[in-house]
Parts: C-alpha cells; structure tokens; sequence
C-alpha cells in the first residue's frame, strides 16, 4: 500500500456523477478519495479489566429513524431462540455465541478463483437466502469491514465503530446509522425511513422466488468509484450493484457506501474500534493491521483459516504450531487475494505489523471489539472469554514482541517451499500490475518479495543472478520500482491493462529490432520527456492503431509531485538486465 501522509480534502462534485457517495453527501475525502475521519486517541487503561470496557459511546436507544438495521441479538448470547437456531456454519443448539460463530463463519468461506482470470483465489459468499456472490472488489480495509457489517446486518447483532472529525467531534458508523452524541451527522441520511428494507421477502426468496432489487442502490457507486467495478456480477457493475444482490435490506447497501467512504486502515487500528491479541490467540474473523506511520495509509489483511499443525515448548509453556491463511483487497480496489499459509507468514512476521520501532504506530494482529450495552449506553468492549488473548496497548514491549512470537509459533517451510511461496507473491504483483500498469505499491511489494527471494537463494548457495535467470520476467524490468513520492506514475489508478499490452508490446519491438544495438535500452512505464512524460508509449499506440485505449495521465488521488518531469526509480537490487537478456524470449509483436 502507499506510503503517504495523511491529508484532508473536500471534493464536491466528483466525476463519478450524480450517483457518486461525494455529489450526495459531500464526504470529505483524503488522497485516496476515502478515509477522511481520524483516530479517536483512545488508549487503553494500564487497568486491564477497564481498558477491556473500553469507552462509552451513544446511548442504547437511538437510531429511531437512522437505524440501518433493528438489533435482535447480542454478540454473547447462546441460549436465545435465534441462538440455538443453526447457521451458515454452525449447526442447531451449537452453544456458541456469536462472536464464536463470526469466526466460524469467516473460516468456512470458500476458496474460488478471482474473476477475469486475474490470479490466485478469493472468496465466495453464500448468504442466508441461499443465494451465492463471489467477495466484492474492495480496498484492504473496506474487506475487513464489509465482513463485519455484512454478518452483523444479516443477524441483527449490534456493530459500531467510532472516529474524530476535523472539528474533534466523536462520530459513530453503526446499526444505528451515522450519529455523533448530538444527533444524525451533519447531511447523513436517515435510513429506516429513506431506504428499503425487503427482509419480509426471506422466505419467498429462499423458496426460489424473485430477488427483490433497488434500482437506485444498483447505480450507486463508492467513494474514488472509478475503481469499484465489480465483473463477477456483471459488465459495468459498480458497488452498489454488487449490495444490492447481496442484502434484501437495501439499506444496509446504502452505508455501506458511506461508511467504507469515510473509514479506512486508520481506524482499523484505533484501539477503540479493535484490540491487540496474542498470536497463540489467532482466529477466523481476526485482522492483521500493517502500519508503517502514524496516520495516513496502512494495510488490512483478514485471517481466513487457522490450522493447529502440532505444540511445542517456548519459554517453558506449551504453545501451538499453527498455520494460518490471510487474504486482502487493495488499491486500486480488487477482489481480495487469498494468500497460503507460506505466503501469510510473511506478513505476520514483519516489523510493520506491530514491531520493533513500529509499535507505536497501532499495527499488528487485532480482533474486533463486541458491542455491549452499559449503563444505558453502548460501549465497544473485549469480551470475558478474551480477556486471556487481549493485550492493552499501554504494554508496549508485549505489543513489539508479537512479530518475533509468530515467527516461532507458525509452520517453518522448507527452502524450497519458501521459493515456492514467494514466487507466487511476485506472480500476483505481476497480475495486478497487468490490469493497473502505473500501480507503484505492486511494484514496491513485488521488490520486497523479491528481496526476501535473494535471502532465501543465498541461503542455498545460489547468487542473485541464479535467482534473477530463474524468476525474472521482462515485464519486472519494463515495471520497474519508482520512487513514490517523485514520481507522478504513482498518483494514476485509472492506467488499464490495455495500456499494459502496450507498453509491452512497445518494449518487445525495441528488444527485436534487427537494427539495434547488442542490449536495446528498457523503456520503463514512467513519466519522463515531453507532454504529459508518457509519449513514446502513445505514439506507440496510434501506430499500431490501439490509440484511443490510451488513456490519459490524471491525478486520481492528491499528488505533490503531478507537476514533475521525470519520474524517479528506486535503486535497485536486481541483476542488470543486459547481464540476463539472453534468459528472457520476446516474442516478435
């Protein structure tokens, strides 16, 4: 994910058109068109039972006409009529309350292939009526909150989460709608009586009858929605339509749209929204939190699956072996990927998930906090049966260490497996950079992974040259890591994979040139020269007749560095390209 600061910016009247979350309620967005709200600053008591409380919120009884959803239900309840009923993944008098069965459900979500071929697995959803959706394009964290909301919704369980405005005014994002302690948020909706709501049409559609639609939520899209395309429902379906086939109660489609427009990877990690635990703790339903500053953009990834693989003895105390599977949208949004236990481990054990001299940044692996009523009002709390699992972040040492715990605690892989594992991480980089050419985290992260590579090479007496003839690709040379923030590429989400094909085919022209020289020069994807820095590469393109799949430069997030004309590479680790020209076959356009 990108590495910016965090900065405020109001856009009204965004190109996305009348549909758009921005032209209807005139979000605040920041450089990624989102995530415009900010941490609460709550930390936690160095009182464990008080921090596990957390902090008053609203009171219990509003939402009279803002509610999203009516709660029926109470996350520790187990004996209750609709407790003891069975599930999506739990069966009749299952004695598990509904914390239990999040996971259970999270964990029984099945692995499918991503839509257009794109590579590796996502997820499927089978919702209660028996319909079936393959997991939404999103970004990371808008994965992790749809999972949440979508089960709360569908269970009429409560859910909230809290953030700060400008202005330093506590706003909550709930079943209750969007509130601060003085009323409805300044232009929010008032969704019970708004927006429709067909649960009364459960049965009916569940015995194989029609799906009740809302043509207006189908047309929505989110925030930055120039990205929000979702193919596995169809041609030019946005995120709207994607809510709208998956909730009879369209009014949970519809904030959605708000909600995911104002939280992001921020507030994630705002320990008023979720709490840290041990790693031995991990389950289904939990989230890994990357965070490599204090505000601004992070990473989310999901825990998918935990398998206990065998126990060991650390420290005196037995303590599981375990294998776990994450999964996680990005930006631009996609559907998430869901990465093997080989390639998971890698992100558990890095520094930016709450290590070392990122501890103060919020990162590392969290679970939700369960909404609880006290005193008459709603408090976002860690349950009893986690008080054992939960870390307040007042224990920084504790908090550091965790990176370091999972690596001790998770299946060790053979060197082989870990190539293995590694170059399907540089594959799905490759993938994604296939379908958005200018993206420059897909760049940045297939570099680390490669970095990882070359350790793990050295470690088997192979150079980085071995390493370079086994696993490079032409397209790694012509994508080349830029230098984020001076380089304008990185501000461009709208770059396709038709522009791909191009840059590509305009490279393989230059390496099969019979006039060339012995190594032709790589023509990295960057700005650099004349115009908008992109003109060898469109000229290219109306050449070959391919011109108007050219699409043209625009800062589709805030970006400092538009007005530069040369973007700029990272130094680079690789072996140079003209020492291995002759490992790579280029086909003749």
């Amino acid at each position: 994910m990108k590495k910016l600061a965090f900065v405020l910016l109001l856009l009204v009247g965004a190109s996305c058109g009348d549909d758009s979350v921005e032209s209807e309620f005139g979000v605040p967005l920041d450089e990624d068109g989102k995530n415009s709200l900010l941490q609460t600053g709550f930390e936690d008591s160095s009182d464990k039972n008080d921090a596990a409380l957390g902090r008053l919120g609203l009171s219990s009884s509003v939402g009279s006409d803002t509610a999203v959803w009516e709660v029926r239900n109470q996350w520790f309840d187990t004996q209750t009529d609709d407790a003891k009923k069975a599930g999506l993944a739990w069966d009749e008098n299952s004695g598990l309350d509904w914390e239990q069965k999040f996971n259970a459900w999270v964990d029984s979500l099945e692995s499918t292939p991503r839509a257009n071929n794109n590579y590796g697995n996502t997820y499927k959803i089978v919702t209660p009526w028996g319909t079936k959706l393959d997991a939404p394009a999103l970004e990371c964290a808008e994965s992790a909150m749809f999972l949440r909301v979508t089960f709360a919704s569908w269970y009429g369980l409560p859910f909230f989460m809290e953030a700060i405005d400008g202005k330093g005014k506590r706003v909550f994002f709930g079943h209750f709608g969007v509130r601060t302690e003085a009323g409805i948020y300044p232009t929010m909706p008032s969704f019970k009586t708004r927006y429709p709501d067909y649960s009364d049409k459960a049965a009916l559609v569940t015995g194989g009858g029609e799906w009740p639609s809302d043509p207006n939520l189908a047309k929505r899209t989110l925030a930055g929605g120039r990205d929000d395309l979702q193919p596995m429902i169809g041609e030019g379906a946005h995120a709207g339509a994607y809510f709208d086939k998956l909730f009879l109660n369209k009014r949970v489609g519809y904030y959605l749209l708000i909600h995911l427009a104002f939280l992001g990877s921020a507030n994630m990690a705002d320990p008023a929204n979720t709490y840290n635990i041990t790693p031995e703790s991990i389950e289904p339903g939990d989230v890994l939190v990357e965070r490599w500053q204090r505000s601004g953009i992070g990473h989310v990834l999901m825990v998918m699956n935990v398998l206990k693989v065998g126990e060991q003895i650390l420290d005196e105390v037995t303590v599981p072996v375990l294998e776990a599977e994450l999964a996680s949208g990005s930006m631009p949004r996609r559907q998430p990927v869901w990465d093997n236990p080989n390639g998971s481990k890698r992100y558990f054990t890095t520094e930016e998930t709450g290590g070392g001299e990122y501890v103060d940044f919020g990162g590392g692996i969290k679970r939700w906090r369960t909404p609880i009523i006290k005193s008459g009002r709603w408090a976002a709390a860690v349950l009893d049966a986690d008080l054992e699992d939960f870390i307040p972040t007042t224990q920084k040492l504790k908090l550091s260490q965790r990176p370091e715990r999972f690596k001790l605690i998770l299946k060790t892989l053979t060197n082989t497996q870990k190539l293995g594992s590694l170059g399907e991480i540089i594959e799905a980089k490759r993938m994604h950079l296939r379908e958005y050419p200018s993206s420059c985290s897909a760049r940045i992260n297939r570099e680390k992974a490669f970095d990882d590579l070359y350790l793990v090479g050295e470690s088997m007496g192979l150079s980085k040259e071995d390493i370079d003839r086994d696993y490079r690709s032409l397209e790694d040379y012509v994508f080349a890591e830029l230098e984020y923030e001076k380089s304008k590429t990185c501000c461009w989400n709208s770059s396709t994979a038709g522009m791909f094909d191009i840059v590509m085919q305009y490279n393989e022209s230059l390496q099969n040139d019979p006039n060339a020289i012995e190594c032709p020069a790589i023509a990295v994807f960057k700005a650099e020269g004349a115009g908008d820095g992109y003109d060898q590469f469109r000229a290219f393109a109306i050449l070959n007749g391919r011109g108007d799949e050219w699409v043209a430069w625009r800062a589709d997030e805030t970006c400092p560095q538009a007005n530069t004309t040369a973007d700029v590479e990272a130094e680079h680790a690789w072996t140079d390209f003209c020492d291995i020209r002759d490992r790579f076959v280029v086909d003749t356009p």
